[in-house]
């Protein structure tokens, strides 16, 4: 049995395999365990047959991303019902100005007609036809309420074009990937409107609770190129990148 530990791709499994014997034929059965069973041959010579060998290991899901806006509200909404209306009924209007802490429906509705003028913006990442998880962005006007803000305000010395507000992966989706897949959603749909400088206010996943890291993982932004400018609270930084435009 041969163990490839951690996190990859079949492609990535099997060019470690191929290293070690060289040409690797398989054939891929996926289960619940993500098990690949495999045929290892040199040459012409079959030195394991299959399903005596088996190569074990994590594989990523494929995931696309797509900009929240009236053709991908039903998705998201959806994606909201499943897990509760988050966080009992915020609906993702936290960062906004107008939402309601004590009306789900009213926050419902609030969010739809704001995507329907175009005063939202998310990177909705998906699994297939299902809306998995978000990272919700704009401009300072669109996402004022961020956290930390007093400390924020004192330390600050300029405004970003746009911010990265919270990022979000529904049940039975976490730690696959789906935060790093829309944060670098969100940066690619950034660069199509303009781009500019983006800050991020994340906290350390060492030190937070992966249900209370509302913003996301210091280590996720710093992956995609994120820079610390200064911290704003015991475990929170602001960070920043700038992202080109798309021509």
């Amino acid at each position: 049995m041969a163990i490839i530990p951690g996190r990859g791709s079949i492609r990535t499994a099997l060019s470690t395999l191929t290293g070690i014997y060289g040409f690797v034929s398989y054939a891929a059965r996926p289960s619940s365990s993500w098990r690949v069973d495999a045929m290892v041959e040199i040459g012409t010579k079959r030195l394991v047959s299959w399903p005596t060998f088996r190569l074990d290991f994590m594989a990523e899901p494929a995931y696309t991303v797509r900009a929240l806006d009236e053709s991908t509200w039903t998705a998201f909404a959806a994606l909201v019902e499943r897990n509760n209306g988050i966080f009992g009924g915020c609906w993702c209007m936290g960062f906004h100005d107008d939402d309601s802490r004590t009306d789900p429906a009213r926050n419902r509705s609030a969010k739809e007609r704001r995507v329907r003028e175009g005063r939202a913006h998310a990177a909705l990442v998906y699994e297939g036809d299902d809306c998995v998880g978000w990272c919700q962005f704009g401009a300072p006007g669109e996402v004022p309420r961020i956290k930390s803000r007093a400390a924020y305000e004192k330390g600050r010395t300029t405004s970003p074009d746009w911010r990265i507000a919270c990022c979000y992966a529904g049940k039975g989706h976490r730690r696959r990937g789906v935060a790093t897949a829309a944060l670098a959603g969100a940066l690619d749909l950034i660069a199509g409107l303009g781009g500019g400088t983006v800050e991020g206010y994340p906290e350390g996943a060492d030190a937070v609770p992966a249900g209370f890291l509302f913003s996301g993982a210091l280590a996720t932004y710093e992956k995609l190129g994120f820079i610390r400018d200064r911290k704003i609270g015991k475990h929170r930084s602001v960070v920043t990148r700038v992202v080109e435009p798309r021509s």
